[in-house]
């Protein structure tokens, strides 16, 4: 039976919406409708706690278009799932009502286990025979990035609370960022990574495979893109040599000089760089030669947990 769902993933960097026909005995997912606003949830949440009202008031804002999309595509299932930015703030219930109001259902706040066991659903369903298992998913958020590893099922994960607008809020105060502020930078990811390997048998993997804006992006980079394509970016292997080749290059540049490079997000300009950093040291730690770059993560698997 085909069935019309509605997914959100709200982080601490964007809100995304995917309406999709999910065919659970014939192992499809349609879009019908994807996009993504960079809201900034979490803006500042690492240093006060809360969520500020200038941005709850752009999550908002978008929580109310979303609506009108679902409403119009006629989705029979909707599922709202917040990570980072909002299992962090005191004041989250202010954010719960306000999706709920807007929305008209509440926003999970997820665990980190779940959010990773949701981004390898997303990442693996429908993996082909080119990419060897154990697979090692990473999902670099604003906020936090999950590792997770399996093969058909998650078999063990961790969340950490390292990630792009987290890492900058943290160490960054000159643009481009001084030599200090990368190695603060990266001896926070370091200790990150070795927090994760306490649980995620990181050795084991066979294929790393990398989700979300930081990596896609930096994908688009190293590809050579001018306009982002996103369906040559899917599946596109980038080695261990472009990620640090695409990073040191960026970290040469200020804000005018990113802002240029058309295939990054406006919202991701003066994050990017952390991100990065975090996959490029998950690639060292590992050793591993490449990652496989997927536009397919947490919003598809949200979009897949709905299917019944």
């Amino acid at each position: 039976m085909i069935q019309r769902v509605a997914a959100i993933d709200c982080g601490t960097n964007s809100i995304r919406l995917l309406v999709a026909e999910v065919d659970l005995q014939a192992g499809t997912l349609v879009d019908l409708d994807r996009r993504m606003e960079i809201v900034r949830l979490g803006h500042g949440v690492d240093a006060t706690g809360v969520l500020a009202p200038e941005a709850l008031e752009r999550t908002f804002a978008a929580c109310e278009g979303y609506a009108e999309v679902i409403r119009d595509l006629g989705a029979q299932r909707i599922r709202f799932v917040a990570t980072s930015a909002s299992r962090d703030a005191r004041n989250r219930d202010v954010f719960v009502a306000g999706v709920l109001a807007r929305i008209g259902v509440a926003p999970e706040v997820v665990s980190g286990d779940e959010e990773a066991r949701l981004s390898f659903l997303g990442a693996t369903r429908g993996l082909t025979g080119a990419a060897l298992a154990p697979y090692l998913v990473v999902d670099i958020g604003g906020g936090s990035t999950e590792l997770v590893l399996g093969t058909e099922v998650p078999v063990a994960a961790r969340s950490v609370d390292v990630g792009c607008v987290r890492l900058t809020e943290r160490h960054v105060r000159h643009d481009p960022p001084t030599t200090e502020e990368v190695a603060a930078i990266v001896a926070d990811v370091d200790s990150a990574i070795a927090l994760a390997a306490e649980a995620v048998p990181l050795g084991q993997a066979r294929t790393l495979i990398g989700l979300a804006g930081s990596v896609t992006t930096l994908a688009a980079i190293a590809l050579g893109q001018t306009d982002y394509d996103a369906e040559a970016i899917h599946g596109a292997r980038i080695t261990a040599a472009q990620v640090a080749e695409v990073s040191d290059r960026l970290l040469t540049l200020d804000h005018a000089g990113r802002s240029v490079m058309q295939v990054i997000h406006p919202g991701r300009v003066d994050v990017l760089n952390a991100g990065i950093l975090v996959l490029r040291r998950i690639l060292d730690v590992t050793g591993l030669p490449d990652v496989l770059v997927s536009e397919r993560d947490i919003l598809d698997g949200i979009a897949w947990s709905l299917a019944v």
